[in-house]
């Protein structure tokens, strides 16, 4: 019996759908190109590459690795984080203007939130900042459940969506055209809570509106009373919902990774298609990691670092950097050693799949690719797709019909990655960033298991060119340990969308 992977994107709704698959995969494993052809790719780690795909976990390390975290003694806060009955007269208006991709918006939200209960003002909802890069124009209704969100706030502060009539001229195009009074730009970074109360309040004494902008990471995570944090921790993994349609495709997604179709013959050779429901064959059936391979041109030329590409990838990304940044990128002043001796180098995606083999994970593992945009295209993912050949995404996984809404909309395309992330019985990220800061919170909030990349270990042992397989796996297996989704509580100046113990959370009783 042969079985094959699908790339159709069949709905398990009643509704019919037109799809096709691809044959390539042979005794049960899929066929993967020879190394020769992957050598055009330029791997640059071809020893470590070729332990790699003769790697097979055991049966008791894939075990380990599927386990869900134990109970590490901490629940979510769930009481109410208003103590009032009614809420208090309003003091005015707050608007907030959010820049940013979906995860810095996600947090400035939270915050906007924050600073209306700290000045007792009601809050428009967000307007969110057209991003130069992406360009996706999609508003807050668009992303988020709007209805949802001011029901679960409705005791802790007032939210509405539009401006009374006598403040219709604030809008986003009045503060751009000319200096405004009821403009607060000069809100410092991580700004205290009397910051507010002592700048913010007197604009809205004066005018009864105050429009803060810019807002993003203008509110401190230090010295807040402790019912602005839980408030914030409330906004950002209660409040926080996405739009049906997001949540829709999003579960479609989760549920075809579970539960895969699959091809097979009859006894007669007759060929017909089944869905896997059998999730107890071993292997991690029903089970999947979800990757966010964060290696978009922005990042890639940002980091400064050299990936292998040669003297006109080089060029390319130095070229990339001057128009975007006029050349002002600190990590420009260090060489590609001291950049990843100090862990600043985003892992490429032959990196990540290595890391993921040391760790037990074969090539029987099913992988979610989260992510917008690979820089390389499919050449640069090559060597990953060889080690996970099981590796999905929303194109393989849901039709260009199921796809219609969130088609050139980068915000809502990364909402369904991190709806499908949070139902991920994994999650690993190829370098830090606000989607991997925001998925370590949410996830370490609900207790699940999330891969933090030791980067400093890994840019020093993948400089080594002679190290082998079994010293390359044991050095990741010892400095990945204690980073698979052990609590870390949070430090001083460390954000609580990242590390919401202790703030978000109360100790269980025993």
């Amino acid at each position: 019996m042969k079985l094959h992977r699908h790339h159709g994107g069949l709905s398990f709704a009643p509704i019919l759908f037109f799809f096709f698959i691809t044959l390539f995969v042979t005794s049960g494993h899929a066929t993967t190109p020879v190394l020769s052809e992957l050598n055009a790719q330029k791997l640059r780690h071809s020893r470590l590459f070729k332990s790699a795909l003769r790697h097979q976990a055991s049966n008791e390390q894939l075990s380990d690795l599927w386990m869900p975290l134990s109970n590490q003694g901490w629940k979510p806060f769930v009481e109410p984080t208003s103590t009032s009955s009614s809420l208090p007269e309003s003091s005015g208006y707050i608007q907030v203007f959010l820049d940013g991709g979906l995860n810095q918006q996600r947090m400035g939200i939270c915050d906007a939130v924050a600073v209306a209960k700290i000045l007792n003002a009601t809050l428009v909802i967000p307007y969110l900042e057209v991003n130069p890069v992406w360009q996706d124009t999609s508003s807050f209704t668009d992303i988020f459940d709007v209805d949802h969100f001011v029901n679960v706030l409705k005791d802790d502060i007032s939210i509405v969506s539009e401006l009374p009539d006598e403040y219709a001229w604030s809008t986003r195009e009045y503060y751009a055209s000319a200096i405004r009074s009821t403009r607060v730009k000069n809100a410092p970074l991580h700004a205290s809570a009397n910051w507010y109360l002592e700048n913010v309040s007197p604009v809205l004494e004066s005018y009864g509106i105050a429009a803060i902008s810019p807002f993003s990471h203008r509110l401190a995570f230090d010295n807040m009373p402790i019912e602005i944090q839980r408030l914030r921790c409330k906004v950002n993994f209660e409040a926080l919902v996405f739009v049906s349609h997001v949540r829709s495709l999003g579960e479609a997604l989760v549920s075809r990774l579970r539960y895969p179709i699959v091809e097979s013959i009859d006894a007669v050779g007759t060929k017909y298609l089944r869905q896997v429901v059998d999730t107890k064959d071993g292997h991690g059936a029903g089970k999947f990691v979800s990757l966010h391979l964060r290696f978009d041109k922005d990042m890639a030329a940002h980091s400064a670092c050299d990936f292998g590409g040669g003297k006109a990838e080089k060029l390319a990304l130095a070229k990339y950097r001057q128009t975007i940044w006029q050349g002002r990128v600190m990590n420009s002043r260090f060489t590609n050693e001291e950049l990843r001796n100090q862990g600043r180098c985003p892992l490429t995606p032959e990196e990540i799949g290595l890391l993921l083999a040391a760790l037990g994970f074969d090539n029987t593992t099913r992988l979610y690719l989260a992510s917008h945009k690979v820089y390389g295209g499919e050449a640069r993912i090559a060597a990953l797709r060889q080690l996970f050949p099981y590796m999905e995404d929303k194109k393989s996984l849901a039709s260009s019909a199921e796809r219609a809404q969130i088609n050139g909309k980068a915000s809502l395309s990364a909402a369904v990655d991190y709806y499908v992330s949070m139902h991920s019985d994994i999650f690993i990220s190829a370098s830090p960033g606000n989607m991997h800061n925001a998925m370590v919170g949410h996830r370490t909030y609900l207790n699940l298991k999330t891969i933090r990349p030791n980067m400093v270990l890994l840019g020093q042992v993948f400089m080594n060119k002679s190290m082998s397989w079994s010293d390359f796996q044991e050095a990741v297996v010892e400095g990945q340990r204690n980073r698979l989704g052990e609590i870390k509580e949070r430090k001083p100046k460390q954000s609580i969308y990242t590390y919401p113990v202790p703030d978000c959370v109360c100790q269980q009783q025993s």
